[in-house]
């Protein structure tokens, strides 16, 4: 067992969880970091399994439990850990196990092998039962714990081809197994919970023989399994069919999270399958559902996820999506630690102060535990006296600082705290880079408007690992055109009869200037006021007005830019007095 700390960087927070390992990253923007840019609180135990089946965690005892379903004499045992992933033993079986329930009380472990049921004792780890099933078969079973009694499925075939066979449900009766008549094509996958006793979710595998999986519950309260409702997903083109990983109860009973690696995560009613109203945000883009848990008190979710390179394999947030708090985003991206979340891969401990979560390399063929600690505390954030911007009256293509004052409850973070900001124009909205916050509180958030017009600056604190999100707080503006200036060159005097060159230079703040402009002239002397050619402006700005004067005495040259969409006019006047 490993105990790594690494960068993490942090895309948003709730009730931050600190994960710390070597490869363990969360993803940019970041919002906050720990101290040293660390965060402690993962420990991570490399598995001596090359393939994975099933994980039960144990509140009571503290124990976690997890099984290798391989087809060999090595991986004939269940592995134990301790809540601080430590090996601390194994539990014997004769055949590879695979599927794993716990008993309501905590009293007992449930095991498949190949031959039955195992039954362990949690507190002296020995075993003290085994149900014969009806076939002795390679194929893996899955086990539930509902109704005061276990259940397992079947697949009674000499064939490796387990995911495309039918496969039944079986009850227990003393030590034999009872069969309920329920069974499908493919591999049935049931969960259980101590939360909600009586009910199983009972979900179909995709597989060449059914298009179109079900989702159902079954309730065991009874000597006889009823069904409630049934799903299936695809529609009458047969598109959207479910894809299930894994499967997760709300402690309450009201919820049904699904990893469907179609789909995403499906939020469902429990009453009859249909769809919670608010679903949860998609999955990042690339990213394919692997794993769901609840918290054991109902708060939050854990969402595992197969994804490459820094695209997010765990997402952890609010149970509730309608809450509107966006995730934490963590990207399992390294040799020590995995590359994603397993199928089947997460859970809580019952307090909620732990997640464990198995990872696994491209390849499926190494895994790693990791034991993932909440903070102790988080305390509130707040912006106080509102936001204003330098310079006061913001120019389109020209820098502009929003700057505000960010309040943060309880221990000073050791590294500065981020905020980020949004700019909202007629174009839309944009994404502005995040800033550190200065040890004051202050902050600047710089921008270069792009469009003249009224616009509107959001600032958020998404939180941190010891601080909650602050309510946004935002700056409605006008932007203004960029002015622009002439300077002019002239003689003081000069002859009617040689005339006069004028010469001079137009600048613009903000974006450069368009080419080809022209600028007006207008000469004023005793006679009156006229318009005369206008004057080209060259690329480096510079122009030049010749003229012949028709009067003597003080003539005054106007020359004037008329502006364009980003740059305000402007004008400049000389004088010259003409001699004959």
């Amino acid at each position: 067992m490993s105990k790594n700390r690494h960068h993490v960087r942090i895309a948003a927070t709730l009730a931050a969880l600190t994960l710390g390992t070597a490869g363990l990253t969360a993803l940019a923007p970041p919002a906050a970091r720990a101290a040293d840019g660390v965060v402690p609180g993962d420990n991570v135990a490399k598995l001596p399994i090359s393939s994975y089946a099933a994980m039960v965690v144990d509140s009571v005892h503290e124990r976690v439990y997890i099984t290798d379903d391989r087809r060999s004499s090595y991986a004939n045992q269940v592995h134990v850990y301790n809540f601080q992933g430590q090996k601390v033993g194994s539990l014997p079986t004769a055949s590879a196990p695979s599927g794993m329930a716990l008993s309501a009380d905590s009293r007992t472990l449930h095991v498949s092998q190949s031959s039955g049921i195992l039954a362990f004792d949690t507190e002296t780890q020995q075993r003290i039962g085994l149900t014969y099933t009806a076939y002795d078969v390679p194929c893996p079973r899955d086990v539930a714990f509902a109704g005061g009694k276990e259940w397992h499925t079947e697949t009674p075939y000499l064939t490796t081809e387990c995911d495309n066979r039918q496969t039944w449900l079986y009850g227990t009766a003393g030590d034999r197994s009872v069969s309920t008549g329920w069974n499908a094509t493919g591999r049935l996958r049931l969960t259980s919970g101590p939360e909600v006793p009586d009910r199983i979710v009972m979900a179909q595998d995709r597989n060449t023989g059914e298009a179109n999986p079900f989702l159902t519950t079954l309730d065991a309260s009874g000597d006889t399994l009823v069904r409630g409702p049934e799903r299936r997903f695809a529609d009458a083109e047969g598109r959207g069919a479910l894809d299930m990983k894994d499967v997760a109860q709300s402690p309450d009973g009201q919820r049904i999270a699904v990893a469907d690696a179609a789909y995403g995560t499906r939020l469902l009613e429990a009453a009859d399958l249909s769809d919670a109203p608010v679903p949860y945000q998609p999955l990042p883009e690339g990213a394919k559902a692997s794993a769901v848990a609840f918290s054991g008190d109902g708060t939050y979710i854990a969402r595992g996820a197969a994804a490459t390179g820094g695209t997010p394999d765990l997402l952890v947030q609010p149970a509730d999506p309608a809450s509107g708090r966006a995730p934490l985003e963590f990207a399992f991206e390294g040799a020590l630690d995995g590359d994603r979340v397993a199928s089947r891969g997460l859970g809580w401990s019952k307090d909620g102060s732990r997640l464990f979560a198995v990872t696994t390399n491209t390849a499926g063929t190494e895994y790693w535990l990791h034991v993932i600690q909440p903070p102790a505390a988080q305390y509130d954030s707040r912006f106080t006296g509102g936001l204003s911007t330098t310079p006061g009256r913001p120019v389109v293509g020209e820098p502009v600082g929003i700057r505000g004052r960010l309040e943060l409850d309880g221990p000073a973070p050791a590294e500065p705290a981020r905020v980020t900001a949004v700019r909202h124009d007629a174009n839309g909205d944009r994404r502005l880079a995040a800033v550190e916050v200065e040890a004051d509180g202050s902050f600047t958030v710089l921008d270069v408007p792009s469009l003249v017009g009224d616009a509107t600056y959001t600032v958020s604190f998404t939180g941190d690992v010891t601080h909650r999100p602050a309510e946004d707080v935002t700056l409605a503006v006008t932007v203004d055109k960029a002015p622009t200036a002439l300077a002019l060159r002239a003689p003081a005097e000069a002859t009617k009869s040689v005339g006069l060159t004028i010469t001079g230079t137009l600048t613009g703040q903000g974006r450069a200037l368009p080419a080809g402009i022209t600028l007006s002239v207008v000469r004023t002397d005793r006679k009156g006021t006229g318009t005369l050619t206008s004057a080209a402006v060259a690329a480096d700005g510079t122009f030049t007005v010749n003229d012949l004067p028709r009067a003597t005495g003080e003539v005054t040259y106007e020359i004037g830019y008329a502006g364009d969409d980003l740059h305000s006019g402007s004008t400049a006047s000389a004088t010259v007095r003409v001699r004959r």
